[in-house]
């Protein structure tokens, strides 16, 4: 009953054995002051855990100060970390406490910590060691009462090895080290996460929802979840929001997870699985022509019948293909660049915005079509 209470309370929601294991480990670690280093993809909940430990900790009074490290350009990262005084740069108009004095008593969560400088690792060691800093610009040295718990989805034992992390920094901070495993790999936490969610965004935005289909919640267990709770989240969320409430089918949830399903057999074209992004781009191109040729032959058929002559909607005359329709998908494929391309006069990203592709897949087909654009 204790640890079903802890749950509810730092909302840690599952009863898979991996998150039972990390909430004995934060039950352990969280009255003391050792440094937790927080490692898993992203989307896991890694601040979650650490908002966990910092709420059953001593410093539960105090401020939680979150640091996303990989978002501070690395020009005033020291600034923003330590402080700085006025005048120690061009725009340091005035006087600035950093986020450590700010956090002095409570806990700072730097987040995405392997993004950090060199440089400022040596200044974030020498903070865990004995507490002692110094703001930009000055030479005085303070003092932060400050338990740090640090959070990354890389591997800092390969960035070690590339020297793109400092060793004794990186065992400093490993003192506890809690590894969250990615949704796939605890799918027993899905039906719980999903209870979660939908209580709490109902009763944010006052929705009353009739649930979901046996087949939908079949797929959502089933999901790989790549962006992990995160994206169980968001997608829930557009789902209830977008569709009012309703009941949702599986057909619905294919649709917000951009599952293809099964194209009729007449068209002979494979289905989107687990392949790679430029695969399912190709055959996404290939179902796009599909429906566009067999639109351009119904159309020139009316206008033949009629005695017009069937034009594309920028102008182009539709080419005179045989009256069997037959034209390779390579074929079509290339026109359909070229002509994005033409249309964007020669701007690539607008093309393959407009063909929904990404530019390096654009510029493969480029020069594998050898299209002089």
């Amino acid at each position: 009953m204790e640890k079903k209470q802890f749950q509810i309370t730092h909302s840690i929601i599952g009863n898979s054995p991996e998150i039972e294991e990390i909430i004995d480990v934060i039950q352990q670690a969280a009255p003391t002051d050792i440094t937790v280093l927080i490692t898993g993809e992203s989307g896991v909940g890694k601040e979650v855990i650490a908002r966990a430990i910092h709420a059953a900790s001593r410093r539960a009074k105090k401020s939680l100060v979150s640091v996303n490290c990989g978002a501070i350009p690395e020009g005033i990262i020291e600034s923003e970390l330590f402080g700085h005084e006025k005048g120690s740069f061009t725009s340091a108009l005035e006087t600035r406490k950093g986020y450590f004095e700010i956090a002095d008593g409570g806990t700072i969560f730097l987040d995405e910590v392997g993004e950090m400088p060199l440089q400022t690792q040596v200044k974030l060691l020498r903070v865990l060691e004995n507490g002692e800093y110094m703001r930009v610009g000055s030479s005085t040295v303070r003092h932060a009462d400050v338990r740090v718990i640090a959070a990354t989805n890389k591997n800092l034992q390969h960035e070690v090895k590339q020297k793109r992390f400092r060793p004794d920094l990186f065992f400093r901070l490993r003192s506890v080290s809690l590894w969250i495993p990615p949704l796939r790999d605890r799918r027993s936490d899905i039906p719980l996460l999903l209870e979660h969610f939908i209580k709490e965004i109902t009763s944010k935005n006052s929705i009353r929802f009739e649930g979901f289909t046996d087949d939908a919640t079949e797929l959502l267990m089933e999901h790989a979840w790549p962006g992990n709770v995160r994206e169980l989240r968001n997608v829930i969320e557009s789902m209830l929001v977008l569709e009012g409430g309703r009941k949702l089918n599986a057909d619905d949830v294919r649709r917000y997870l951009h599952i293809q399903q099964a194209e009729p057999v007449e068209r002979h074209l494979p289905v989107v699985t687990s392949k790679t992004v430029e695969q399912a781009e190709r055959e996404l191109i290939y179902r796009a022509l599909l429906d566009l040729k067999s639109d351009i032959l119904e159309l020139k058929e009316s206008l033949r019948q009629g005695g017009g002559e069937a034009k594309g909607t920028n102008g182009d005359r539709i080419g005179d293909e045989p009256s069997n329709g037959a034209m390779s998908l390579e074929e079509m494929e290339r026109q359909m660049i070229r002509r994005a391309i033409e249309r964007h006069s020669g701007n690539r990203r607008m093309a393959a915005k407009e063909l929904k592709i990404s530019e390096r897949t654009l510029y493969r087909k480029i020069k594998e079509y050898s299209l002089d654009v």
